[in-house]
């Protein structure tokens, strides 16, 4: 599979630890650099806020997705290539993995998790063959793959599942997956 345009999940926060607005500032900017569109939540706040600028200050490609009832909220960035106004969370879910060849999940919160774990699932019903990859910043998502792990352990996941994700330290060992 070709990859042209990478959907970036991660916090409207800017978290606790600098290294995460490093690593979307450094994704965003290797996007771009690779010629790849990114495809986000249109927020111009926390990580996503950070990501979205840093492809637009290299001349990357944008495309943004926000329900209306966050436009406010996650102040909306209409200034993007391609910015989409939803009416609902699921339809702004749907529209980004569908606009989008590959997953990249940085630090963030219940929602960044949301949006991991629907794209998993549909990717475990096979609606998309799309790699995910999880992108693990100064060890944010251990616990994560931790539980992950436990899931499969206990029972309630096939191992296939979490095997197929792929785990990277650093947004360069992200794009180098996606484009191995």
């Amino acid at each position: 599979m070709v990859v042209t345009s990478v959907c970036v999940y991660c916090g409207s926060r800017m978290g606790a630890n600098a290294a995460y607005s490093t690593a979307a500032r450094d994704l965003g900017t290797a996007l771009a650099a690779a010629g790849l569109r990114l495809v986000y939540g249109a927020g111009d706040v926390g990580l996503m806020g950070t990501v979205a600028r840093a492809a637009q200050a290299a001349g990357g490609q944008t495309f943004g997705v926000i329900p209306q009832h966050l436009v406010k909220h996650e102040v909306g960035k209409a200034d993007l290539t391609t910015y989409v106004v939803t009416e609902t969370m699921h339809e702004r879910k749907k529209v980004m993995l569908y606009n989008s060849d590959a997953v990249v999940l940085l630090p963030g919160g219940m929602g960044s998790l949301d949006e991991l774990f629907e794209a998993i699932t549909w990717r475990q019903l096979g609606l998309h063959d799309k790699p995910i990859v999880i992108l693990n910043t100064d060890g944010y998502w251990d616990p994560l793959r931790g539980l992950m792990d436990h899931v499969v352990d206990q029972g309630f996941a096939d191992a296939t599942h979490v095997r197929s994700l792929i785990w990277a330290d650093t947004p360069e060992q992200a794009l180098s997956a996606l484009a191995g």
